[in-house]
């Protein structure tokens, strides 16, 4: 890994702890799901699960940590290996299609964390997750919004030839 490369994961991280505070005050909503995705695309997918893991522990650090902060890291961690699956062709892919896999990995998101805080509450899941279902609503609404906003920005800005990203 050279110096352009550690250079591309700490802006990538930084945009996302920035982006995961800033909206803060509006509940799930946070671009960090859909950097994560953009991360596997420009990158690779273990480099996008590094972003994953210090994006979180970083911005965790400001809102507080918890029993969900593993969680949380472990299931954009796995967004950010399922998203590197499509990181091979995803520029064959039509957008409208990433666009509702960005909104896909929100629910996806939240299914998952309401699974490992049902077991870490002892609660019932069902109720949990049905409680928590406007919440993820919000995410994968926010991810779309997001990925619409991002996707096109970042790969002109970071023009993979230019860098040498692929």
């Amino acid at each position: 890994m050279n110096a352009k490369r550690i250079s591309l994961l700490a802006m990538l991280i930084t945009i996302a702890v920035v982006g995961r505070i800033a909206f803060t005050f509006i509940p799930n909503v946070q671009p960090m799901t859909t950097i994560i995705i953009i991360a596997s695309f420009l990158v690779s997918p273990l480099e996008a699960m590094i972003v994953a893991v210090l994006s979180t522990f970083l911005s965790n650090l400001y809102l507080g940590m918890g029993p969900w902060a593993i969680w949380q890291a472990l299931i954009w961690t796995l967004i950010g290996l399922m998203s590197g699956l499509l990181g091979k062709v995803h520029t064959k892919i039509p957008i409208p299609i990433l666009i509702a896999y960005a909104g896909f990995c929100g629910l996806f998101y939240g299914f998952v964390m309401s699974i490992a805080m049902s077991f870490v509450m002892d609660v019932n899941f069902w109720a949990y997750y049905l409680a928590g279902l406007p919440f993820d609503m919000s995410h994968a609404i926010s991810n779309v919004v997001f990925f619409a906003v991002f996707y096109p920005v970042f790969f002109r800005v970071f023009k993979i030839k230019k860098y040498g990203l692929k």
